[in-house]
């Protein structure tokens, strides 16, 4: 089994796609928080306007910590795209380059071939949610600095330095957990058709739908958003609130979880299917 992980992940990483979402992230990342440097903090001075009013804010607000939060925050809709380039090639890939007869014919279980394929997308997936942390965590923090963090959403919440860097590891734990249940939506679809761009449409198309359904205050859809990945999909951000809602954080992983056993055992039940003369 190793051995053919070993093999699939060789074949991953020399397929010129799987570095489209890393040079993405190359890209946007030194842009944003380059921007964001020489800008020098009007953003932050313009939010907190009607606050200073009433506070007084001392030390380096304005640092690498806050930084990476609020990028975190505006990427985070967007890596879903970026995951599917790859985990909606692993099956459908082998359909468009004609080499299902050959990896099927194999004295190897269709079982084997498969977790192996499945495995090695969910390696792709932690390696690219945690480069996107280690670039943007990193470049933040040499840049600006460090200091305490300070949250804008409903409400105001700073959060001490000594607090700042466990509570990202956490989210980006959760947050990689996310993405590889979008993997395995996108790995489904991928088990189904005989081209790539296929599975990346299904898993983007279904996002949305999802995402409008849980967003959209309407009383129909009060019970089935109850059921929808989509409403877990910010979980990472519940890390960042004061306590930590540990019980909401399990309940979300066990809704993510089931959607992400569900699609792997669908692939799955395609997969051992499949005519290896079509």
């Amino acid at each position: 089994m190793i051995r053919l992980i070993y093999y699939e992940l060789i074949k991953i990483f020399l397929k010129k796609r799987t570095y489209l979402g890393f040079g993405i992230v190359l890209l946007i990342v030194p842009l944003v928080e380059i921007a964001m440097k020489l800008e020098g903090g009007r953003y932050l001075s313009m939010a907190m306007r009607g606050l200073s009013r009433d506070f007084l804010f001392f030390g380096n607000i304005f640092n690498g910590w806050f930084v990476a939060h609020q990028l975190m925050n505006s990427l985070w809709l967007h890596i879903p795209l970026l995951i599917s380039f790859v985990a909606g090639d692993q099956l459908a890939g082998e359909a468009t380059a004609g080499t299902y007869r050959l990896i099927l014919i194999k004295p190897v279980s269709r079982t084997r071939i498969f977790i192996s394929k499945y495995i090695t997308t969910i390696i792709y997936t932690v390696i690219f949610v945690f480069f996107l942390a280690a670039l943007s965590i990193g470049l933040a923090l040499a840049l600006l600095g460090r200091g305490d963090l300070i949250i804008m959403n409903r409400n105001i919440l700073l959060l001490p330095e000594s607090e700042v860097a466990w509570r990202f590891v956490i989210a980006y734990g959760l947050a990689a957990l996310t993405m590889v249940t979008i993997a395995s939506l996108s790995f489904f679809f991928s088990s189904f058709v005989e081209n790539a761009i296929g599975p990346i449409v299904a898993t983007m198309g279904l996002l949305i739908v999802c995402t409008v359904i849980t967003v959209m205050p309407v009383e129909l859809f009060e019970l089935p958003r109850k059921f929808l990945f989509t409403r877990y999909l910010d979980l990472w951000q519940r890390s960042f609130l004061e306590p930590i809602p540990w019980n909401e954080i399990k309940i979300g992983l066990l809704s993510l979880g089931a959607w992400t056993l569900s699609a792997v055992l669908g692939a799955w039940s395609v997969f051992v299917r499949k005519d290896i003369l079509s």
